[in-house]
């Protein structure tokens, strides 16, 4: 099976299983982060395969959704890719690139390093900044059933990897314990690039926030 025929079909596969997916991590986000990883992609040295099923396949069970298990993704995506007699090679670094794409806290280090999870992790992180990176933020805390805002709740810059995973912090501590740290977690150009502006925005969205929040504007 061609390279074309298999993103196809991951494609289709992607579609069907998160239909019903929360808005912030449904197709358009898969679609979103594959489009960002192609455009970075074009500046790399990276395997093409392997960056476009990295980012179709990063979300497919997302441990937010599964009672925190990490372990569901992976399985997922390997059954999925194996059924399509994908390369054992090529699913071992797919499988790599969902376990270790995501941010899960300040103080967690991942264990795996390549040039297509540096790709696909900034394409991912991309979608997390600017209005897009606002809007799934709000999303996800209603979702959750999250507060807005409470000045009395400061955000925790120190939390441990299960502290982030179980928190239940109102939406905008979540700017500060994530997302505004996004820009300098960067690995390309392109990427850290395209992230200075989106977190130049938020900051923007942020100060007119706590202006409206206090009768300010």
């Amino acid at each position: 099976m061609t390279s074309e025929k298999i993103i196809e079909n991951t494609i289709s596969f992607v579609k069907e299983t998160l239909k019903d997916a929360e808005g912030g991590h449904d197709w358009f986000h898969i679609e979103r982060v594959y489009n960002n990883s192609r455009l970075i992609a074009s500046s790399e040295d990276v395997d093409p395969l392997i960056v476009a099923l990295g980012a179709l396949l990063h979300d497919i069970a997302d441990s937010k959704f599964h009672n925190g298990d990490e372990t569901v993704g992976p399985k997922v995506a390997k059954a999925f890719l194996s059924d399509l007699n994908v390369g054992e090679k090529v699913i071992g670094h797919v499988i790599k690139i969902i376990e270790n794409i995501s941010f899960k806290g300040g103080n967690t280090n991942q264990s795996f390093n390549s040039k297509e999870l540096a790709v696909v992790q900034d394409a991912d992180r991309l979608d997390a900044l600017g209005a897009i990176g606002i809007a799934r933020a709000f999303n996800y805390g209603g979702f959750k059933g999250r507060t807005l805002f409470d000045p009395e709740l400061q955000p925790n810059l120190k939390m441990s990897k299960e502290e982030y995973k179980a928190s239940t912090a109102p939406t905008i501590n979540h700017f500060y314990e994530k997302l505004l740290l996004l820009k300098d977690r960067m690995n390309t150009e392109t990427g850290k690039a395209i992230a200075e502006q989106r977190h130049t925005y938020m900051q923007g969205f942020l100060e007119q926030f706590y202006a409206e929040w206090h009768g300010k504007a």
